[in-house]
């Protein structure tokens, strides 16, 4: 397969998933009730392409320190409550 088909066939298996923005400030908000401190760090909420799908997580305008313990039970929290909302798996 040459690199040009082999580019194509990877496009066309790309799934771009466009969030939300009103679902993705509700998950947002509801999340930062639980864990206001994450506020400071300026989250949004971004779809990640992988090989096959994407993945959701939050990026950071200034990045939460590594250590935290519920930095990763708050990306949590607001990437499945967003699924909810959005009515996605």
């Amino acid at each position: 397969m040459s690199a040009e088909s082999w580019c194509y066939a990877l496009s066309r298996r790309l799934n771009l998933m466009e969030i939300e923005p009103e679902l993705a400030i509700r998950a947002l908000r509801e999340a930062l009730q639980k864990y206001p401190r994450f506020e400071a760090y300026g989250p949004k909420l971004i779809a990640r392409t992988l090989f096959q799908g994407h993945a959701l997580m939050l990026a950071y305008a200034v990045q939460p320190p590594r250590d935290d313990p519920d930095a990763w039970e708050f990306q949590n929290s607001v990437v499945k409550t967003y699924q909810n909302l959005a009515g996605v798996s």
